[in-house]
């Protein structure tokens, strides 16, 4: 009856409160804005014009070899290249193109890298004969919906010596239905009889003013604010890669935190150990005006505020270079501020070339002898004294000149020697 009664008044467990909806996943901007179509792939004209000539004519490859540093496109490029081919276009009649719809369901499933017949693998953990011999069984198999059956290998340069040579002959004479696309940064460890059954494309570096131009629409779609400034050091630490300049935005923009203070140069400098622009320029002054203790201060100055040693002899060794243009008479960067370019006119009127050049072999010694050195901040500073004692010195020909005319100052009494018995 006990029991009886207990199972009449069980209420169960008590309700549970309802479980909001996990919010979605951050995507960094690297892949957030990945190119989707070829449009938006910069910097790399040139590709797109021979891709889509190709297209057009109908002589299409049946293996490409993109090539190029870090972070400008080869794997994007790759995808791109399998969307452009396999594309049916809304309709559902659409044949190959430069330039695919995005919509239909090859280009969607491509996309998301869900499609069966676009096989992407990563060489580095692929290296193997046995890895490519799947490839070589695989690939007399037609395709299962698509147009052509596609392969991405990246990073190719990993496969071993014998997986290289399995592939060769179905890399010379595949199916009709079958295309390989290879990407790779060190395209001198790929063996000539793999290169000369492709065709290759090299990707460039984006120079600086691209990227600069991409940074600022990319800050514009997340909402934020940037200096043109700010962005520039971002683009100029990338190298060319857009990949590194879009980690490097990503986390200015958590450095600039929520108080909507947005990106400026100052924070970039700090964020990456740059040496302030001014600060560089006060720096050459005072080595320029043969200022010892003045330099000295200077640079232990940077140096207690995080700036990298390094980094300061980078920033002088772009000053001079900069110097040097201007004085060649190049164009000036529209993108530098005001004050840079004046300070830089300034110096190309007043040095001539024997004295930068002569800066230029100085800073690029100091530079080395930095990065190797157990203690960078001595050898820095031992850096700028040899450039301000080199300063000093007259110029060679000048030096020449004063010679033949005898007005050479004289030389400093030394002590005397003993002949040599």
């Amino acid at each position: 009856m006990t029991t009886a009664m207990s199972d009449s008044f069980d209420l169960g467990e008590p309700p549970q409160p309802a479980k909001a909806p996990d919010a979605p996943a951050y995507r960094v901007l690297a892949r957030k804005y990945r190119p989707q179509t070829f449009s938006e792939l910069i910097g790399q004209d040139a590709m797109i014009q021979t891709l889509g000539n190709a297209i057009k004519r109908d002589r299409l490859a049946h293996a490409f070899l993109m090539t190029g540093v870090r972070g400008v496109g080869k794997t994007s490029t790759a995808r791109l290249i399998a969307k452009a081919l396999n594309c049916i276009g809304p309709d559902g009649d659409g044949g190959p193109t430069i330039d695919p719809c995005g919509v239909c369901e090859p280009c969607r499933a491509i996309a998301e890298g869900r499609h069966i017949d676009v096989i992407e693998m990563d060489a580095a953990s692929h290296t193997g004969v046995d890895d490519v011999r799947e490839i070589i069984d695989a690939s007399r198999y037609s395709a299962v919906t698509a147009r052509f059956k596609i392969y991405i290998i990246d990073e190719v340069h990993m496969l071993s010596k014998n997986a290289f040579n399995a592939l060769l002959k179905t890399l010379e004479e595949p199916p009709p239905h079958v295309k390989f696309l290879f990407a790779t940064t060190e395209v001198n460890k790929v063996p000539v009889t793999v290169l000369s059954r492709c065709q290759r494309f090299d990707l460039r570096r984006i120079s600086a003013e691209q990227l600069a131009k991409h940074f600022a629409w990319v800050s514009t779609e997340e909402g934020v604010v940037a200096d043109p400034e700010a962005l520039m050091l971002i683009a100029r630490a990338a190298e060319g890669s857009a990949r590194d300049g879009l980690s490097i935005l990503d986390q200015a923009i958590a450095h600039a935190g929520l108080e909507g203070g947005g990106v400026t140069a100052d924070a970039v400098r700090q964020m990456l150990g740059l040496s302030d622009r001014g600060a560089v320029r006060d720096l050459l002054t005072l080595i320029l005006a043969g200022d010892g203790a003045g330099a000295l201060a200077s640079m232990r100055r940077q140096y207690d505020y995080g700036v990298d040693p390094l980094s300061v002899l980078r920033s002088l060794l772009e000053t001079v270079h900069g110097i040097t243009l201007t004085k060649v008479g190049t164009p000036p960067d529209t993108a530098q501020p005001m004050e840079e370019r004046a300070a830089r006119e300034e110096w190309a009127a007043s040095l001539g070339f024997p004295a930068l050049h002569r800066l230029w072999q100085l800073f690029l010694k100091g530079h080395d002898e930095v990065a190797k050195a157990a203690l960078p901040i001595e050898a820095a500073e031992m850096a700028l004294l040899r450039a301000i004692y080199a300063s000093t010195l007259p110029d060679p020909g000048e030096l020449a000149r004063q010679i033949a005319s005898g007005t050479a100052p004289a030389a400093a009494p030394t002590a005397a020697v003993q002949p040599t018995p």
